[in-house]
């Protein structure tokens, strides 16, 4: 069970991006603590990325997002395929000009990779949620190409082709939480972390829960469409609890309330 976070800005927004992504970070980092990770981007610059094999808690003050970023996404990871120890398995994963964080387990990802001769280039990289980023990175972002995945899945990803937009999907088996404010819009896997988020920002988000079967296109921290897919429920999961790592959860919200400067109990 891993945690997704990220959200969407208005180039014009004055909100602080360092502190908006280690609030996110902070609230997710109880679902799980093999590794860890965010990626970001500017307008003049490529999708930058940074993760390591731990928990949220031995990155969350070096977290860095620059003041013109306007997409962030990020991730903590308890995994199930594709062994930490190999970089490349670790979360933003990279699939050609995409660059994506998933929650959930794919069991179909090495027959849909096999289609694609850019999969897998990194020795030893095995992990499932590439088979997302490469249909959507085939595809445009087709809603119809998320139907051939077999698994659980809520994710999000960037696309170097496409400047100032976010992507959005959830599948089936998997929370997925969006947060609506005036030029931007955040998104988890629990409704709590957008009210900390929130709390630390000193924004109100209009919160609400994104169905299944869905995904959504964010641009500049707006809606800009949202579309529905069928996708393939033919699989059994194991169910996992949400709370993986509980002390990385709670270390990680006490250093954020030292951060932004307010109480965060309760």
């Amino acid at each position: 069970m891993c945690g997704i976070a990220g959200y969407s800005l208005s180039p014009a927004s004055k909100l602080d991006r360092t502190l908006a992504a280690q609030a996110l970070l902070a609230a997710i980092a109880e679902r799980g603590a093999d590794a860890v990770g965010y990626a970001y981007r500017t307008p003049e610059a490529p999708i930058a990325v940074c993760k390591q094999r731990s928990g949220a808690s031995a990155i969350l003050d070096r977290v860095e997002i620059p003041a013109d970023a306007t997409d962030v996404l990020v991730h903590v990871r308890d995994y199930t395929k594709g062994h930490p120890r190999i970089a490349a398995n670790n979360h933003p994963v990279r699939h050609g000009p995409v660059v994506g964080i998933h929650n959930g387990i794919i069991f179909n990802d090495d027959e849909l990779l096999e289609d694609h001769d850019c999969a897998r280039t990194e020795p030893g990289m095995t992990v499932d949620s590439e088979a997302i980023f490469a249909l959507a990175a085939h595809s445009d972002a087709d809603p119809a190409a998320l139907e051939r995945l077999r698994g659980s899945m809520a994710s999000a990803w960037l696309d170097e082709r496409e400047p100032g937009v976010v992507f959005l999907a959830r599948g089936v088996g998997r929370p997925l939480w969006l947060g609506h404010g005036r030029g931007a819009t955040f998104f988890a896997s629990t409704e709590r972390a957008l009210q900390i988020a929130g709390r630390c920002l000193g924004l109100r988000l209009r919160r609400r829960e994104l169905p299944e079967a869905t995904l959504v296109v964010l641009e500049n921290g707006a809606k800009a469409g949202e579309f529905g897919f069928e996708p393939d429920r033919r699989f059994e999961e194991r169910p996992l609890p949400a709370v993986r790592a509980p002390q990385e959860g709670a270390h990680c919200l006490d250093r954020l309330a030292t951060l932004a400067a307010i109480p965060l109990a309760g």
